[in-house]
């Protein structure tokens, strides 16, 4: 059972369900958890997925954690039970990954979690991610670890090596998918803004954010970098998809709204995002995916957060700290776009595209299940 509540779980997973799918024992049960209704089916729709069971949670009234894990924690029961299966795969540090964990601890079964092993060693930043995923590390019967060092960081907590599989990070897998296909983009701002940019010779950069911590006065100050990059290079056009909730899209149209070469939208649908990337000649963002991403692209990111749990990016000279400095974000955007800095040339820190695959083996080794080996030949 592969269990998703947001959009970032649910393009994570697709790689995994889609190996899965094609394995001649194993087979995938895909779950909803109806924490971001509506974003997980748009997610999953590029890769022909969809969910085989949406969980039955009532609406919330305040939108807290309590209340949602409230919710969630029975319905995952019911679920787990229902179904029984040989395990859970849980993806990442989101409260969806945290009550499911929980819930299929009680009930014995296996906990394999995706994305393992990330680390800030502080709990407030990012909240509550960072609590959440070290919560689920404690649970887990397997870790499927992105990197060398997120292994590394578990076993230094005292995770046993046997629990421990270093297969890169599925959202390459994703990723290259995506691009392959080469899609057009379906955004109309996105498909207006790239003939724009083809015909003037101008550089588009994309900015994202939308963490908890990020929202109000450090938002403000991203802002205003936005604004001085504008000021300071003519020939960019910056594309700003913008987070749902209502305070923050406030915020941003009240900065950045009819500034000349701004274009602000709604978030973007996961291919379209890939598109951007591909095209942006620099991100800046508090993402954590787009951190993963962009370097298969040789995008340079700048990173809109003091302290990173993707350092291999930074170490990779693939991505920059800039926290929501001002004067740091515009002064490393200007050395970017003028080349005096630019991403190294060493491929994805975070795989060659291949982590579902090995996913599936460190699953198969977990659960002493092995492909059929094809019939030899007479």
């Amino acid at each position: 059972m592969l269990l998703a509540g947001t959009r970032p779980e649910a393009v994570k997973l697709a790689p995994l369900a889609l190996a899965l799918a094609a394995h001649p024992v194993l087979r995938p049960v895909l779950v909803h958890s109806g924490q971001h209704a509506g974003m997980v089916e748009q997610a999953l729709e590029p890769f022909g997925l969809t969910a085989d069971v949406w969980l039955d949670v009532p609406p919330r009234i305040t939108g807290g954690q309590a209340e949602l894990v409230a919710s969630l924690l029975p319905a995952l029961d019911e679920t787990l039970r229902r179904h029984a299966p040989a395990a859970l795969v849980v993806q990442g540090d989101t409260t969806t990954t945290l009550a499911g964990a929980l819930a299929a601890f009680w009930l014995g079964i296996p906990v394999v979690h995706l994305e393992a092993g990330l680390r800030t060693n502080d709990l407030t930043a990012p909240f509550p991610e960072e609590g959440a995923r070290q919560m689920v590390s404690r649970l887990a019967a397997l870790h499927l670890t992105p990197t060398l060092g997120a292994a590394a960081a578990l076993r230094s907590e005292g995770v046993a090596r046997r629990q421990i599989a270093v297969t890169g990070n599925t959202v390459v897998d994703a990723a290259l998918a995506i691009a392959a296909r080469d899609l057009p983009a379906r955004d109309t701002a996105l498909a207006l803004l790239e003939m724009e940019i083809a015909e003037a010779g101008e550089r588009l950069v994309l900015v994202t954010s939308h963490r908890r911590e990020s929202w109000g006065e450090p938002l403000e100050r991203t802002l205003a970098a936005v604004q001085l990059i504008v000021a300071e290079h003519p020939d960019i056009q910056v594309l700003f998809p913008a987070h749902p909730n209502p305070q923050v899209r406030t915020q941003v149209e009240a900065a950045l709204g009819g500034l000349p070469r701004v274009t602000v939208t709604d978030p973007l649908e996961y291919p379209d995002l890939i598109r951007a990337l591909r095209l942006a000649s620099l991100v800046l963002t508090d993402s954590g995916g787009i951190q993963e991403e962009a370097p298969t692209f040789g995008t340079p990111v700048v990173v809109l957060r003091d302290v990173t749990e993707r350092q291999e990016a930074v170490e990779a000279g693939s991505a920059w700290l800039a926290g929501t400095n001002t004067e740091r974000i515009a002064d490393l955007a200007a050395r970017l776009l003028s080349g005096e800095l630019h991403p190294a040339q060493a491929g994805n820190p975070y795989g060659e595209g291949n982590a579902a695959v090995l996913a599936v083996a460190a699953i198969e080794e977990l659960l002493g299940v092995r492909a059929v080996a094809p019939a030899a030949a007479s």
